[in-house]
């Protein structure tokens, strides 16, 4: 059995801007790896993620550096041994997913046992970090989705929200300040929280400053992002968190996510699914974790001026799957 390997950087420009508290993005830069053998092939997209440490260039070169194994017939299992967590192995493992699927002439929710079919999934849509005015106006356009995330900073955190809430009084809340809170802001904010009936705060101190919340009872669930990648991460995590937010970027692909789905379950944690700013190619195997998730994040790729061809449908915040053979499937 002999394998050929394709990798290959792409662009996906954003119809608008997209701004969190650590920078904006005006495209989603992605590498799609593809995985032929016996004239069939599989596909995955990942995104590295500067966060990380990663960039396309570094993301391409540990790619490149497992070609030999790859295409000689290495597994998925075999994959989690030889690269770590992050973008790269993402790739490489959702393509194995695609690839083994359709030889075996089968789909990846039937391999994985899902117990329901990939149906509507109500999706977080985003209110990028914006002055308050800038974020009353976005928000508006969401007043009637089922779930908003709202992007903060530290800047004025309360006329944020408020310009959100009063806005679109209806959708379920998630605030995310991307690490750019404290702990005092995190304990002073407790009651703006609750009066805006939020539902979820994400990760609102920097990773590296999570033993601030341990032993912290918040009075809105708290979701740990950026604070774990991979099931060995969950050992360490305060017991101030209560959710996980799975994004196969950081947990290495699918396998490592469904690794750490089980894992976070076992200890009494809720599960989320999100994603980067990314393409359908992203959203399809994430899916299979957001089905038995209590929150989704998976707008990516409708920020994007144009996804790829057969991708996810969203009509009112509602995600629908890609089409039959866009991946997972034949």
């Amino acid at each position: 059995m002999r394998r050929t390997i394709s990798i290959q950087p792409e662009i996906f420009p954003l119809s608008t801007p997209f701004r969190i508290s650590r920078g904006t993005k005006t495209a989603a830069e992605v590498v799609t790896v593809r995985i032929e053998q016996d004239d069939v092939a599989g596909r995955g997209e990942c995104v590295p993620y500067p966060r990380y440490g990663e960039t396309v260039d570094s993301t391409i070169a540990a790619i490149d550096a497992v070609r030999d194994a790859l295409e000689s017939g290495i597994g998925r299992d075999e994959l989690m041994r030889l690269m770590p967590a992050g973008a790269a192995r993402n790739a490489v493992d959702c393509a194995l997913w695609d690839l083994e699927a359709r030889l075996a002439g089968s789909d990846v929710a039937t391999m994985i046992g899902l117990k329901q079919p990939i149906g509507p999934i109500a999706t977080a849509m985003t209110v990028g970090l914006d002055t308050p005015d800038r974020m009353r106006v976005a928000a508006a356009v969401l007043a009637d989705v089922p779930l908003i995330k709202v992007k903060v900073d530290r800047s004025d955190p309360a006329a944020q929200l408020r310009a959100v809430r009063d806005t679109a009084p209806l959708p379920r809340l998630i605030v995310d300040p991307n690490e750019s809170w404290t702990i005092d802001e995190v304990r002073s904010l407790q009651d703006l929280l609750l009066e805006l009936n939020v539902d979820l705060l994400e990760q609102p101190l920097p990773a590296t400053d999570d033993a601030a919340l341990a032993g912290f009872v918040s009075a809105i669930p708290i979701a740990a992002d950026e604070s774990v990648h991979a099931a060995a991460d969950l050992a360490a995590l305060p017991d101030g968190y209560g959710v996980v937010n799975i994004k196969l970027d950081k947990a290495g692909g699918l396998t490592g996510a469904l690794e750490l789905a089980q894992e976070a379950r076992r200890l009494g944690l809720d599960v989320m699914t999100g994603c980067m700013i990314c393409s359908s190619l992203s959203i399809a195997p994430a899916l299979m974790i957001a089905v038995d998730s209590v929150f989704a994040d998976l707008d990516g790729p409708l920020w994007l001026a144009q996804d790829r061809e057969g991708g996810v449908g969203c009509v009112g915040g509602v995600l629908s799957a890609p089409r039959r053979g866009f991946w997972g499937d034949n």
